[in-house]
């Protein structure tokens, strides 16, 4: 069931994200009068070869344009007359420009057609990302809330972190709130240090130039650092060992087999070394001490689930205050897609960092929320606004290159040319689709 729910996510996902693409062609090609032969989300054919397996799973004809979805769920389309692309080559363009066709046009509307997708895709972003502020708001954690030092994953460990330590400066500046570690120009710098208090002594944790390498790799708790909190029980699970044993909401457990449990990480290390056994443990309930006897099953849980004593702020915003905070999460993400590329094409970063469709939908998981479902959604139109916009023939950004050559240099570059582009294009469209669809998953299986 979950792993229906992750792609129902990704199916819903994708039709948003690539709908609102195409019509953004659409909206302009039709501005401009330029004949729209087909609007589909998802291809109705194997990409890219227009006339294998060419059917549709749903269709209807309203005008002059075919209206679809497609049964290949990697991509949609419209299938603007008189243009070279995926759909059709220079020898359907035989014969002079006519004036429903794009290539009939001015340069500046057919720029505008290229950009309607990019722009609609940045639009959306900004939308979700200003609704989701005004309606939730922002919850932050103070960096003066975390008492305790922080809690480093295996690659936090790796690079220099230890649990406990208290993060005191970012590159050498205090900062206010805990999530400021995870700002992408700290994450994605070329030369960024953390100060941190250890055991009464300031020392310096660098971060490695290869650390988005590194953070690919990591397989166990993705979070490089979290808060280390002390806690309490906050619910029972009916039924469970905790239950039966007798811990109630409320209680803080002080002991577990003769050992001192004063953070949760600790709890959890305790509970892991004892699993498959039945241990004592000692509460504080209503200021009185009391001693259970829990058993710890294979996983090493108990049954209950904890609550924090972080204390966060919650920021509230109008729809107007909103837009501008919303505005620059969007474009936010482009940056950081930029400087993870930028990584990538200087050697600093392994083009295994990409991922696909099967990345995607674990992001999503197995869960249906809205609010995570939107913000992710809000991401990946951020992320298709930026990678149709690369100067790749058959991609957008593509064709945005081409027509500004022809603007500045007052010529157009043959049909001949632009169909050897488009078909340049694609086949590293492919080979790019083939990696992270097909041989990253295999090189993962080993």
């Amino acid at each position: 069931m979950e792993i229906l729910t992750m792609i129902g996510q990704l199916v819903l996902a994708l039709s948003i994200l690539v709908g609102l693409h195409e019509f953004g062609h659409f909206a302009f090609a039709k501005l401009f009068k330029i004949r729209v032969d087909k609007f589909y989300i998802f291809f109705d054919f194997l990409f890219p070869m227009p006339s294998v397996l060419n059917f549709a799973l749903l269709k209807k004809k309203i005008g002059e344009t075919e209206y679809g979805i497609g049964w290949f769920p990697l991509g949609g389309y419209v299938q603007i007359h008189g243009m070279i692309d995926e759909t059709q080559d220079a020898s359907t363009l035989a014969g002079p420009p006519q004036p429903d066709e794009f290539r009939g046009k001015p340069a500046w509307q057919r720029l505008l057609v290229m950009l309607g997708g990019i722009i609609m895709n940045v639009i959306l972003g900004i939308v979700i990302f200003t609704v989701m502020t005004a309606h939730y708001g922002e919850t932050y954690l103070p960096a003066s809330a975390v008492r305790y030092g922080v809690l480093p994953n295996g690659l936090a460990r790796q690079v220099g972190f230890q649990t406990g330590d208290k993060v005191v400066k970012i590159n050498g500046r205090p900062f206010t709130e805990f999530d400021d570690i995870y700002k992408p120009d700290v994450l994605l710098g070329d030369n960024t240090y953390f100060t941190v208090e250890r055991n009464g002594q300031l020392a310096d944790v660098k971060l490695p130039a290869n650390f988005l390498d590194l953070s690919g790799k990591q397989t166990e708790d993705s979070v490089l650092l979290r808060p280390r909190e002390t806690f309490a029980v906050e619910r029972v699970t009916p039924g469970g060992n905790a239950a039966k044993a007798g811990l109630k909401v409320g209680d803080v457990i002080k002991t577990v087999a003769g050992r001192p449990v004063q953070f949760f990480d600790e709890l959890q290390g305790t509970l892991l070394a004892n699993k498959g056994k039945t241990v004592p443990i000692d509460v504080e309930r209503a200021g009185q001490p009391t001693t259970l006897n829990v058993a710890v099953d294979a996983d090493g849980h108990i049954g209950f689930e904890r609550k924090s004593t972080l204390t966060f702020g919650t920021r509230h915003y109008s729809l107007a205050e909103a837009l501008p905070v919303g505005t620059k999460k969007a474009f936010s993400i482009v940056w950081v897609q930029a400087r993870a590329f930028g990584k990538i094409f200087t050697g600093k970063a392994s083009a295994k960092n990409l991922g696909g469709p099967v990345e995607i939908a674990q992001q999503f998981g197995g869960i249906w929320d809205w609010q995570h479902f939107w913000s992710l959604a809000g991401i990946l139109s951020m992320v298709l606004a930026f990678m149709n916009l690369l100067p790749v023939p058959a991609l957008d950004g593509g064709h945005v290159v081409f027509l500004l050559y022809e603007m500045i240099m007052r010529r157009k570059p043959s049909d001949a040319f632009l169909e050897g582009a488009q078909r340049v294009g694609t086949v590293l469209i492919l080979a790019l689709m083939a990696y992270v669809i097909v041989i990253k998953q295999v090189m993962k299986l080993f």
